[in-house]
Order: structure tokens, then sequence, then C-alpha cells
């Protein structure tokens, strides 16, 4: 059995490793951490939950307390991006678990979060910085950090941050950094991408790879469930009162469908908080201390928390809606059975997500066991709604309202509908400020337009 002493490590670093959950290291670590140590360009391709942080973080680590000098203010030894700010987050929380003891500082830049303090912190220069790239390259432009003698870069779930968009801010970034480097990706999935980003940013790279790309963890209970749209509330209050003292996370499609759902959960006297973009840097943090400390059973989210919750106690995870990314459905699912634990995945699919279902189990080369129901006939899938479309629909209805088995009501042609009367004003409108009678949308009062609702 290989130990991290038998990998090379330096003391400092075996001795904070003692304090940890990490007693042996795991394949992706065990494969890994040699080849960086020996300075090597390396791709990593190996599913959530495996450990991957530590694979890249540990030789990283070691490697930088050889200098034995601080870094000169403003200047940066190692990058780290990543896609998401939960994800940093996770990563910098890893790092200092492993630095503890030592004189290695890491420091994060993220989005949402103050670009003063940031700016202050970087000033003073940093061993490791984990930053996600739209943050960083706002502060390269002030400025406010050097790249220049950065002789380490690491991509994080580096097929993300394709997905998120994110080539165009890593060219702008890699500029800034070296060409003699050390460069390190990893990555859960192998698109085509990938590959090329490979070609452009490793030099001869080892390739490592503890499990094909796209297949979720194998302790990993999987199940699905055909079930009108209007019905997924009630399966979900079901499965949840089957394990009341078990932690649970529940995927939505939006912001607004998630923190809807969270707020039923809660009435129906659930433990419930939820992650979305629509909230802040600090009610993220705030509520992922909450489940991560127990205080809260269920975290409701959208896929900005498919990659970088890691939290052993998950036991199950339910898709309430199906994924859009076909691979984003492996990293949701492997938010549970972390570490060696066991863990259970439920989606839930209407019609309408049929299609989604089916690249899902294309991914997975497999079909994943139904629970409940039966695959939804062609016709049905035709008629339903595609998701987005009728909102607002109430428990046991379909969208848009109608009764199970109904048929939505024909619309009135335009021609049939009675005239309203002249100087009548539509029923439900609000006057517009300075237009009597008007229909329109009322400015605000500090002279903003408007935002249009988000999905």
């Amino acid at each position: 059995m290989t130990t991290f002493a038998e990998l090379g490590l330096s003391p400092s670093i075996l001795k904070a490793l003692e304090k940890t959950n990490l007693k042996t290291p795991t394949p992706i670590q065990a494969q890994a951490i040699p080849h960086i140590m020996k300075g090597a360009d390396l791709m990593g391709l190996a599913q959530t939950g495996t450990g991957k942080t530590a694979a890249f973080g540990l030789p990283l680590l070691h490697r930088i307390l050889d200098l034995g000098h601080p870094p000169g203010p403003k200047h940066v030894r190692a990058l780290i991006l990543a896609p998401t700010r939960e994800l940093i987050i996770q990563i910098k929380d890893n790092l200092e678990v492993f630095t503890k003891g030592t004189a290695v500082k890491v420091t994060m830049v993220v989005g949402g979060a103050s670009v003063l303090k940031q700016a202050q912190a970087l000033s003073r220069g940093t061993d490791v910085l984990v930053a996600t790239p739209g943050r960083l390259i706002d502060h390269l432009e002030q400025g406010n950090v050097s790249l220049e003698k950065c002789g380490y870069l690491v991509l994080d779930e580096a097929d993300h941050m394709l997905d998120m968009g994110f080539i165009h801010s890593l060219r702008k970034i890699a500029k800034h950094i070296p060409q003699r480097r050390q460069t390190l990706l990893f990555s859960a999935t192998m698109p085509k991408d990938i590959e090329e980003i490979a070609d452009t940013y490793l030099r001869n790279p080892v390739r490592v790879q503890v499990s094909p790309p796209g297949k979720p963890a194998e302790k990993i209970a999987q199940g699905v469930h055909y079930i009108p749209m209007g019905d997924k509330a009630k399966l979900l209050e079901d499965y949840l009162k089957k394990h009341p003292t078990e932690q649970a996370l529940v995927f939505g499609r939006t912001k607004h469908g998630s923190e809807k759902l969270m707020k039923l959960l809660v009435s129906w006297g659930f433990k419930a908080g939820s992650i979305h973009g629509n909230k802040s840097q600090n009610q993220r943090e705030r509520t992922l201390a909450e489940f991560k400390s127990g205080e809260l059973d269920i975290l409701v989210a959208t896929d900005v928390a498919a990659r970088g919750i890691d939290i052993p106690t998950v036991r199950h995870v339910y898709n309430y809606d199906m994924p859009n990314v076909p691979e984003n459905y492996v990293h949701r699912i492997g938010r549970t059975a972390r570490a060696g634990a066991e863990g259970t995945a439920v989606a839930f699919c209407s019609p309408a997500e049929m299609d989604e279902l089916k690249a899902v189990e294309k991914l997975l080369k497999k079909p994943i066991p139904v629970l409940g129901g039966a695959p939804w006939a062609a016709d049905i899938v035709a008629a339903a709604p595609k998701p987005g479309q009728n909102r607002g629909q109430n428990r046991g209805q379909r969208p848009g309202g109608q009764k199970k088995g109904s048929q939505p009501p024909a619309a009135k042609p335009a021609h049939a509908r009675p005239a309203p009367k002249p100087g009548a004003r539509l029923q439900g409108a609000r006057p517009q400020a300075g237009k009597p009678g008007g229909g329109g949308q009322a400015p605000r009062r500090d002279g903003a337009r408007p935002k249009p609702r988000q999905a």
C-alpha cells in the first residue's frame, strides 16, 4: 500500500496530513503526485470526489516549501484557476489545512467580495493564489497583482470553465504568465476542447486517468422517477421524510425555481437553505457553513454548486430538474459517496425532460434504473411545454394549471375578444408615471431602468 511518506512529501506537510482524514493516497493522488514532484506537466482525468485538490495541492506546496523565501510584493508563485466561488473556497480551505504550521501563504480572489480587501492582500504577495478567472482579470488590469514570476499554473475543473465561457479569460491570463512554467490540468470529463487546451498550454504532459470520463462513483445508487412536473414537490417530500436524519442536496434548474422550492420545504417543516446566482457571496458562504455544521439538513442549489461542495455527510442527491448539460449530472451526483462513502442519487423526469434524460444515459453508456412510472410516450413528450414555459404551476397540476389528463384550453382568436371601452384600464394594470391610463411598467424611484426578470 502506498503512503504519503513514500511519495516523498516534506515532513511539514506529512505532519499536517496526520491531523486530517487523509490516511492513504487515493488512486489519482498516488499516480499524479510523483509526476508533479518531478516537474512534469500533467493532465489528470478523474471524477468528482476522488481527491483531485490534494493530487495537485500537496506536490505544489512541497515544491514551494523548497524555495525557502517569501514572494515579493504583488508577486504570485503558483496560480490555481477554478470556475466557481464555491470551488475556490473549497480549494483554499484544503490548502490551508495542508500548509498549517508552515510559512506558505494562500490567498483567494473571487467575485462578490471586496475588491479593495483583495487588492490589499495581493499587495503583500502570496505563494498560492486561488482565483476565478473574471475577478483575477480585474486585478491584473488594475495592477494589483503580477504573474511575471508565477512558475505554476493549475486549471481545475477545466471542462466546466469551458462550459461557462472562460476560454477567452484563460487566454488573457496566460499572457501574463511566463512560458517556462509547470502547468497542471484537471478535469472530470474530456471533451475535444479540453484536448485543444492541453495542446496549447501544456508541454508533453503526462496523462493520468483513474476512471473513464463521465463515469460517476461506483458507490452511488442511481434511480429515476417518471413524474409530471406538478407532482415533483410531493415526491421530494416523501423521499426527504424517509431519511430525516441524513443530509440531502436538491438540484434545480433556475435561481427563481430553486429559491421557491427551498421556501416550500421550509414551510413544510424542513431545515433547508439555498445557493444560487442571486445570492451574495456572504449569503452563500453562510448557508454552506450551516449545511456543513448540520444546522441545515437540505440544500437546494443550481449547478453553481454542482462542483465545489465537498461534504462527506451528504447521503442523497435529488435531481429535481434534469440538467441541461449531461456532464453536470455526473458532477451533481458526485456530491455524495465522497471519500469512499455510499450515497443515492434520484432523478425526477417530467415529459419535457426526456431529451435531457436520454443525453445523460448516453453519457453514462447505460440506462438509469427506473424507480417509479414509465418512460413518457412520444406524443406526451411532444405536447409538453419546455422547461421555463408556463411557470407558477401548483402542486398536483401540470404546468399551466391544467389538471392531469385534461387538454389545455384553446386560445380565443384576437377578433373574438371584446374590445376594452375607451379610457378603460386593463384589469391588474398599473398606470405608468406620466402616462395616465397607461399599461407599462412603472419606473423605479432611483431613475434606473427595471431589469428583465431572470430565469
